[in-house]
Formats: structure tokens, C-alpha cells, sequence
């Protein structure tokens, strides 16, 4: 039996029954595919296939898409050829894509239509077009190039990395076979299983690396069909369930999701990846709109909906659940579950435990009804249940001896439960894979322990990934339990709290532990007990170039030199720059003030500009100089070509004497200023990137762009809030976006490692760049050269040409991640880049030579910010550093905390610098770094505050400023003294940004917002 006979099989049973839902989660309704309707698209898939690819042996196709209405049958397609199918992440990262492909060896690939940009960009050169485009299917067939260097060059660097040992091949034990990472399949005597069958393999997955070397996997019919068959009699499925289609395609538990519905009559539901990272929107789909009856999930996901929306609707009274099957990591603690569990709620629930290796799942438990009742105990562990159908599970020893009570390892197998891993070509029937899995063993019954490598000792302490669990919720104030699987930002943490686990892991482990504060910020729990291992046992085998595994994105880019081979990408449909040039001004955190191109028209009297960056914008005080070379104050670095400068013809104030403002004068007393929500806008998760303002000229309206957890990128109109456009990007944004140079595009960097280069007008995708790792740091632009400069977690800085689509040059920045944002100055012409081991370097922008560091010696993640005279940036051990552009230590300026905040300095108050500090306070000091004012806020300062001034307040000059509580102040930049407060119904780690009088900041409750400044009294209509 194989997996297209099982749905065949239902489809000549149910026809017309809706075999396949697709539910965006928009405006447009949900769609549909018939039994009737996935069976005559997969045979046209068939028929192409057939006439289009050799078939010699066994036939691999590898299938490069996202989840939707057409996969389905596109899989069954595939495997009726037949072939095995071999599903590729468009997400992943382009060289671990091609690795798999060529150690798969691949030679043909079906590609999503819109997805062969993306494709082509990726892996240029490596495959070719085999056929016309089958535009009614939507998949496009490539080849592999007969003999490409380039990627046999790319694969043999990832093997160096991937396999830096291979085990002996002599004095081999019969009955043992040796695999790529030494782990030992027990075998008994009999026959073989052979890769070379003909018609034998299904698909073919890689393991994730994340505990070793990782391995590709084929899995043979013989061995998913009797998963599938008895998970199907285990949870009762029929033709009325609904299933959800919750994994990634390369995660072999998907396999068991659809072909658990396809081959019961029943239907699978399908959303994009991005609305499994959007609770809200998931539930309503799962619950509300499609009734979904079957969740096969990760603890993980379950998390994600978060605890109201659990009660609520996943495990509500009413709910439409009927099973909820978890597996794939540590099953959740009972007391727990029965806090999320209403008292009225029917749904079964399951334990499912399995590995890769022996494709799919192993056993199952059913976690009985009663242990819910109220008078139970909730402390008790759960056993991973009972064998699935020809599976064999044994326990064994350090000796290879069967533990039948106490502890030892899972060994999984089989007779036919067979899978071939990397070169394997004949398996002897009945071999038993090791897990690296402890349990133990009572009355019968197995107890996940956890993996073989999770504990050591250190100073007599145990010290395992469990405690490092433990940590982590002692950081995150949290009283559930975190998956090892678990990414500390997206669990609750933030940086101050990244910096408390840092020191408290050091404690633990008893010694300084170099890079670990750029894994806790990118990497999941168990990757930062991987690195922590590779530290502190350098010379053991198993960690060997534990780098490479636990890169969260590798490499492959555009134009670099990489692996000593420079890659030149190419699209086919490649945008050509619009050779107009648009006139605009763009203002962004920390008075970052850009404009080019404009006119003298543009700037007529009623165009009353007030930013507050240069000076107050108002007509009678600007000056146009076109054109003209003119230094700009507020980056530091010379604006040439048709720019706009802005210079203060004003009276300058009196200067007042140097004063304190300390904490019991520093509340809020008779506050002039009002601020009301002028509008705001659901991003649908948090907006902790700070908005970009961009003013065009006068026939378009003006817009802000800002990016979000949820991957969402809006554009959005600056006095209505009205959403111009929506782009979602590969995964959570925190980078604060720029402009070009043109005015035609936006960049900004994203967690999935990409710089996004999108079109300013609609948000399409103009270029993408990859780094090697996640990218949190925002670009600034050069604006004689237009070159884009970019950090990246993967310890460098880049310098882009958007243009030419290419990386002009990358420099490795000595082992510290680029969190913050690098700074421009043209006099001299220096680029500045903080690092978060602590090293603040001064770069040339044209070479990417190194000109002069510093080692600060403690993290940096505020953002260098610099005048014609100092480079300033905030460190986490409590102070503000001033240098000289020669790289001498001008002063420090010492705080109670931590400066994550960013240094603002503006020309509007050309002597002060203002930042604030975990320490609640916000700061105002001069250039010789001695304190003018602080004041007092109500909880810690993240955020970068903004000057700015303007004649509808009074002409005052005027600091915004937030504290991470949501509150939003508005002080007197001179006194220090509160003009003005508002709070935001969330906590708030975005900058201020101020146009006018127009404030826009990001929340954590997922809106950001625009607030009108009003004077008390004159509220505008």
C-alpha cells in the first residue's frame, strides 16, 4: 500500500466532498478543492511529469512552495509519477537549500510560479528551465545543470562544516552500521531493505541539525503508510473531520496531517505560514470559520495562542476539537494543561513521540479523562505511550542491554519501519535507531527524561538544559514551562531581560561564556545550551564546528565574494530604477533628518514644514540651496546634489544656567500640552521598530512606514492612518526602515536574514539580500553615493548597492553581533558601527577598511550617533561614551542602568545630547558630558527621544521621549521640565518620531500610533 493508494482509495469513496480548504484569513472568502478536483489536477501533474523527467531507478522531485489550495494535489501528483517528493523552504536559507539538494541529489525541481524570482535569485546557475510553465497548475519544472561548480563548491564548504568526522569504517562489529554522526542502528539478523527499489520512497526530509550533523532521510511507503493507517483508527477520523495542516513541510509530521484527511474522506484546511504567527487570526480561522476537529500540533504552537485564547477557543466548553495530538517536543506538565482546559471540554488529548529518522511518530499515549478531575494530582509525569503500529520500541543501557526498570536510551525501529539516511543504500530489516533519548522505565511504562547530551557538572553543580529552562522563566517572570524549542524574544523577553539571563547563565556555569548574548538574541534555548557546551568543551568531537549547525540562517548572497567564488545573481524579470527622482523629506528616531531632489516650488508658504530636526521648519525661516554642498548637522555627513537644507534664522534663547532637575521636581505639574490619538493601526503583533516619515512632494500625501512582529511591513497615510499598502516579509521585523537615496524604495532588514529592498509606492519586492544570520539592525543611507550600509547578527556589516543589486563590500566586525544601526559622517567620512561585544568601530565607507576601535567591554545596543565633532553611543554597563572621530575617549557619562536608548543629537539644540536609561531617568548633558537636566520617568527609557519645536506649541523647543511602561513625555528640552503625558495601552520599546505636530511611536499591544500635540485648550477639530 502506498500513500496515493490510500487517497485514491477515499476519492473514488467521496468525489464530491471538499477535499482541501484555503483560507487566507483577508477580505477574500475562503477556497475549496473537491476530492474530484485534487485527483484530476494531480493526474494532469502525472502526465507532465512523465513525459518531461527521466526515470531511471527511483525518481526524486523536489518541490519548492508555499502551503496552499494547490498542494495537495501537487503531492499526489508527484507520487504517482511515481516519484518521491522532496519539499524545499523558499524561507530557508539558500546554501543549506542547495546542500540538501545536491547531497539529495536532485535533478529536477517544481517551483511555485510566483516563487521563481525567488528561486532563481537563490540558487542562480544551478538549474535550468526543463519545460514551458504549467500555467493552470502554477508550477514551473526545473533541471539541474549537469556539472555546476558552483554548487558542488558550495556543497563541499557545508560538508567541511557539516561533517568534520567521519567515523572508521574498520573493525565493524557485525550487525552495526555506522552513521554520519556515529549514531548506531542495532540491527537483527535477516534481509535488507533497499534504497533502489524501484517505486519504493515517498518523500525525503532533512533532520534540522539543531543536535548534530544533520541527515537526509528517505522514507519508503512501508514505513509513514502504517503510521497513518493506525493514527487514523487511534483518533477515529472520517469523512466529517476537518484537519489542519499545522507543520512545515519539512517536518515529516505534515505528511501525517494530510494524508491522515485525505485518505478518510475528510478535509484539510490550509492558511499561509504567516497567520500561524498571528493567534488571533489562527483561532478564528481554526474555530470560529472552518471548526477544525483534529489538531496534530507542537506544544509550541499550542503556546502561541496564549492562555485566554486557549480557554477560550481551543480547549473552550463548545469547542469544535475533537483530538489534540502533541508531539515534537517535551509534553506540556498536567497542571497546566488542566489550567487551559474547561471543565465541559470533550477533547481527547494525545502524546505523541517519534524522531526523523523512523519517519513519522513511534507512540502515542492517550492522556485519560480523569486526570483533569479536580481531585487529582497534577504533578505526575506522562508515559509516551504504547508502540504505533510495526513499530518497535526498546530501552537499553550503556552496555546494549535491554533496561526493563531504571533508565537508558530509546532505541526505534522495526521490521519495515525503515528509513535510508545520507548514503545509505541497503538497511538490514529490523534496525534499531538510537534516539539520544533518556527515559525511564516503570511498571512498563516509559518517562521522558531528555536528550543524552543535556546535563553536565560544573563546580559540582548539575547543570542541564532543564535549569537553563528553569533560567529562563525566572528571567520571564512566567509560571509555565518554555520548550527548548523556544526563542527567548518570542517567549517574552526583551533585551534588558536577554542581558539578566546572560549573567545569570555565566553564574551557573561559573566562567564568561564569549558570543552567548547574540545566541540568547537569535537562537532557541537549546542552541544556547549547544553553545554554552562548545565553550566550555572545546576539544569534544560532538560539538565540532557547532558554529556552522547553529547558524539560524546561512549563507548566500548577492554579488559577494563568498567561499572565494563570487556569486552574481540575476533575476529574469529584473525592475528597472524609475529614473525620475522624487523630492522628499525623511525624518526617523533620533533626529535623523534626510531629504534630496527637491525644487524651489515645492516648498511653498502654505507648506508649513515643522519637523524639528534642523531647526523650526516654517516657510519665513527656510533657505533652499540647489545646488549646493551644505553640512548637515543632523547625521553628521555632507548632503550634496539638489538638497534641501534647513537652516534657524530665529532668535536664539537666552542661555540659561546649568541646572539639575532631580527626581522629586520632576513630575508632571501644570502640563501645557495635551496629546489625543489621532489614529493608529493593527499590525497584529507587536511594533517594536520605530516609524520612518517620509514627506513627498505636495501631490502625494505623506507616509510612514514601520514593520512588525506579525512580518507585516505597512505604508501608511500620515493624516488619515489609512493603510496604503501591506507587504508581509519571511518573518518578524525590528529594523526601522530607510529610504533611498531616489526616494523609490525602502530597506529594511528582517529576522529571517534578508535586507529587504521594497518599492516605496507599493511595497513590492525590488531586491533581497542575504546575510547570514538575523537582521535587526536598520540601514542608513549615503546620500552623495547612495550606498545602503547595513548590520547583521551574523558579526558584519554590509554595504549595498540597491541599484546594481549587489554587495560592494563586507567586513567582519571581530566576532560581535551588529544589533544597533550604523552611523554616517562625512568630516571626516567615517562609518560607525557598535557591536554586542562591546567594540565601537570607525569604518571607511567607500573601502570597508577599519580605521580605528575601541573596546568598551560590555555590549552595545544603542545606536552610535555623531556631530561634526563626537561620536556618542549608550553601553549596558551604565554609561554614555563620547569619542573623537580620531577614536580618542573624549568622557563617560555614568547612569543607575543599562543605556540601551541611542544618543540623540540635533543642531535644534546644538550643545545638548539626550538619552535615557534603565534607570528610569531620562538625560540631558552637554558636549563636555556634563549633566544640564535629568527627570524622572515611571519606568525604564528604551527608546531614543526626538527634538523638535514648532510655532503651534508655543515655539518651544520640545524633547518626546517614552518609557517602556507606554508612557509618552513631552519635556522642555532646555529645563527638563513635563509639558505634557500620555500613556499607551501597552508596553513600548519603539522611538519617537515627530513631524509637526504629529507624534508616531510603536506599541507592544500591536498598533502603532499617531498622536496629535495640542495645547491644552485649543484642541484641534
Amino acid at each position: 500500500m502506498t500513500l496515493q493508494e490510500l487517497v485514491n482509495r477515499a476519492a473514488s469513496l467521496y468525489s464530491d466532498r471538499k477535499a482541501v480548504w484555503f483560507d487566507e484569513c483577508n477580505d477574500k472568502p475562503p477556497t475549496f478543492y473537491t476530492y474530484a478536483t485534487v485527483v484530476k489536477l494531480a493526474v494532469e501533474l502525472t502526465d507532465f511529469l512523465q513525459k518531461h523527467c527521466e526515470q531511471q531507478g527511483n525518481l526524486e522531485i523536489g518541490l519548492y512552495c508555499y502551503p496552499g489550495i494547490d498542494l495537495p494535489s501537487w503531492i499526489l501528483g508527484i507520487l504517482q509519477v511515481p516519484a518521491a517528493y522532496s519539499p524545499i523552504d523558499p524561507d530557508a536559507p539558500p546554501m543549506l537549500s542547495a546542500y540538501f539538494m545536491k547531497k539529495s541529489n536532485l535533478q529536477h525541481i517544481l517551483v511555485e510560479n510566483d516563487k521563481i524570482n525567488k528561486f532563481q535569485m537563490s540558487h542562480a546557475g544551478f538549474f535550468c528551465h526543463n519545460s514551458s510553465t504549467i500555467e493552470h497548475i502554477g508550477l514551473t519544472l526545473f533541471q539541474m545543470n549537469v556539472s555546476n561548480t558552483d554548487l558542488n563548491s558550495q556543497v563541499d564548504n557545508m560538508k567541511s562544516k557539516y561533517e568534520p568526522f567521519k567515523a572508521a569504517t574498520g573493525n565493524l562489529q557485525p550487525g552495526y552500521t555506522i552513521c554520519p554522526d556515529q549514531t548506531k542502528a542495532k540491527t537483527s539478523e535477516g534481509g535488507y531493505m533497499d534504497v533502489g527499489r524501484k517505486d519504493s520512497l515517498a518523500y525525503i526530509l532533512h533532520t534540522s541539525g539543531t543536535t548534530g550533523i544533520p541527515k537526509i532521510v528517505r522514507v519508503p511507503h512501508k514505513c509513514i503508510v502504517p503510521n497513518i493507517q493506525h493514527l487514523k483508527s487511534i483518533f477515529q477520523i472520517t469523512q466529517d473531520d476537518m484537519l489542519f495542516l499545522a507543520s512545515p513541510l519539512t517536518f515529516d509530521p505534515s505528511v501525517v496531517e494530510l494524508f491522515l484527511a485525505l485518505s478518510s474522506g475528510a478535509s484539510i484546511l490550509v492558511v499561509p505560514n504567516t497567520i500561524k504567527m498571528m493567534p488571533v487570526e489562527l483561532s478564528a480561522a481554526l474555530f470560529r470559520h472552518h471548526h477544525v476537529t483534529v489538531l496534530q500540533a507542537t506544544p509550541t504552537l499550542l503556546r502561541r495562542f496564549g492562555s485566554h485564547i486557549i480557554r477560550s477557543a481551543v480547549l473552550s466548553a463548545n469547542s469544535s476539537l475533537r483530538v489534540l495530538a502533541l508531539g515534537g517536543e517535551a509534553f506540556p506538565v498536567l497542571n497546566l494543561l488542566k489550567s487551559w482546559k474547561h471543565k465541559e471540554n470533550k477533547t481527547s488529548i494525545f502524546n505523541l513521540y517519534g524522531i526523523t529518522e523512523v519517519s513519522s511518530w513511534a507512540t502515542c499515549y492517550k492522556i485519560p479523562e480523569e486526570v483533569f478531575s479536580a481531585d487529582l494530582r497534577t504533578d505526575l509525569p506522562i508515559p509516551l505511550g504504547s508502540p504505533l503500529l510495526g513499530t518497535k520500541v526498546e530501552v537499553r543501557d550503556t552496555n546494549g542491554s535491554a533496561v526493563l526498570e531504571g533508565e537508558g536510551q530509546i532505541f526505534i525501529g522495526g521490521e519495515e519501519r525503515i528509513c535510508f539516511l545520507d548514503d545509505e543504500i541497503t538497511v538490514p530489516l529490523g534496525t534499531m535507531r538510537e534516539t539520544g533519548d533518556f527515559v525511564r522505565v516503570q511498571n512498563s511504562k516509559l518517562f521522558f527524561l531528555g536528550r543524552k547530551d543535556n546535563q553536565i557538572k560544573r563546580h559540582g553543580k548539575r547543570f542541564n538544559i532543564e535549569c537553563l529552562q528553569q533560567s529562563v522563566l525566572g528571567v520571564l517572570d512566567d509560571s509555565t514551562r518554555i520548550s527548548k524549542d523556544a526563542v527567548f524574544l518570542y517567549s517574552g523577553g526583551d533585551s534588558l531581560k536577554a542581558l539578566r539571563f546572560y549573567d545569570e547563565i555565566e553564574m551557573l556555569v561559573g566562567k564568561a561564556v564569549p558570543g552567548l548574548l547574540e545566541v540568547i538574541l537569535s537562537h532557541s534555548i537549546e542552541e544556547v545550551y549547544r553553545h554554552i557546551l562548545k565553550i566550555l568543551f572545546p576539544d569534544e568531537n560532538r560539538l565540532m564546528n557547532y558554529d556552522s549547525v547553529m547558524k539560524r540562517k546561512l549563507s548566500g548572497n548577492s554579488g559577494e565574494n563568498f567561499h572565494g567564488k563570487c556569486i552574481k545573481l540575476k533575476s529574469e524579470r529584473g525592475l528597472e530604477v524609475a529614473s525620475g527622482l522624487i523630492p522628499f523629506i525623511a525624518v526617523s528616531r533620533g533626529n535623523n533628518f534626510f531629504s534630496m531632489n527637491f525644487t524651489k516650488s515645492f516648498m511653498q508658504p502654505h507648506n508649513t514644514v515643522q519637523v524639528g530636526v534642523e531647526v523650526l521648519q516654517q516657510p519665513s525661516f527656510l533657505h533652499l540651496v540647489t545646488p549646493s554642498i551644505m553640512k548637515s548637522h543632523v547625521q553628521g555627513y555632507e548632503t550634496e546634489n539638489r538638497i534641501l537644507t534647513v537652516m534657524n534664522k530665529a532668535s536664539k534663547p537666552d542661555c540659561c544656567s546649568v541646572q539639575q532637575i532631580h527626581a522629586e521636581c520632576s513630575n508632571v505639574t501644570m502640563a501645557e500640552l495635551e496629546l489625543g490619538i489621532r489614529w493608529k493601526s493593527n499590525t497584529r503583533k507587536c511594533v517594536d521598530a520605530s516609524p520612518l516619515i517620509v514627506i513627498p512632494s505636495k501631490e502625494v500625501s505623506a507616509s510612514v512606514y514601520v514593520g512588525s512582529h506579525s512580518h507585516a511591513m505597512q505604508a501608511i497615510d500620515l493624516d488619515l492612518g489609512e493603510i496604503k499598502w501591506e507587504k508581509n516579509l519571511g518573518d518578524r521585523i525590528e529594523s526601522s526602515a530607510c529610504i533611498s537615496k531616489c526616494g523609490n524604495f525602502i530597506v529594511v532588514g528582517c529576522y529571517d536574514g534578508l535586507v529587504y529592498v521594497l518599492q516605496s509606492s507599493d511595497g513590492e519586492i525590488h531586491w533581497t539580500f542575504v546575510t547570514e544570520d538575523a537582521v535587526k539592525s536598520s540601514a542608513v543611507v549615503d546620500p552623495s553615493s547612495g550606498l545602503v550600509y547595513i548590520g547583521s547578527h551574523d558579526e558584519h556589516v554590509y554595504a549595498l548597492d540597491i541599484y546594481k543589486k549587489a554587495c560592494i563590500w563586507k567586513l567582519h566586525c571581530e566576532g560581535g553581533a551588529v544589533f544597533s544601526s550604523p552611523c554616517l559622517s562625512s568630516f571626516p567620512h567615517h562609518l560607525y558601527v557598535a557591536t554586542l561585544r562591546g567594540l565601537l568601530l570607525a569604518v571607511n565607507p567607500v573601502t570597508g577598511n577599519k580605521i580605528w576601535k575601541s573596546f568598551l567591554g560590555k555590549p552595545l545596543f544603542s545606536s552610535p550617533h555623531c556631530n561634526e565633532k563626537y561620536i556618542c553611543v549608550g553601553c549596558v554597563d551604565g554609561n554614555l561614551y563620547c569619542y573623537s572621530h580620531s577614536g580618542e575617549k573624549v568622557w563617560q557619562f555614568s547612569t543607575n542602568g543599562p543605556v540601551f536608548s541611542s544618543p540623540c543629537i540635533s543642531s535644534l539644540t546644538k550643545q545638548e545630547i539626550f538619552f535615557g536609561s534603565h534607570d528610569c531617568f531620562i538625560y540631558c548633558c552637554n558636549m563636555e558630558g556634563n549633566l544640564l537636566w535629568k527627570f524622572e520617568a515611571t519606568s525604564s527609557v528604551y527608546g531614543t527621544p526626538f527634538v523638535f519645536q514648532s510655532d503651534n506649541l508655543k515655539n518651544k523647543i520640545l524633547l518626546a521621549a517614552v518609557s517602556t511602561d507606554g508612557k509618552v513625555w513631552i519635556l522642555n528640552a532646555k529645563s527638563g521640565t513635563a509639558e505634557g503625558v500620555d500613556k499607551l495601552p501597552g508596553e513600548v520599546f519603539s522611538s519617537p518620531v515627530v513631524w509637526g505636530t504629529k507624534l508616531l511611536v510603536g506599541c507592544r499591544n500591536d498598533y502603532v500610533y499617531c498622536l496629535d500635540l495640542y495645547i491644552t485648550g485649543k484642541k484641534k477639530s
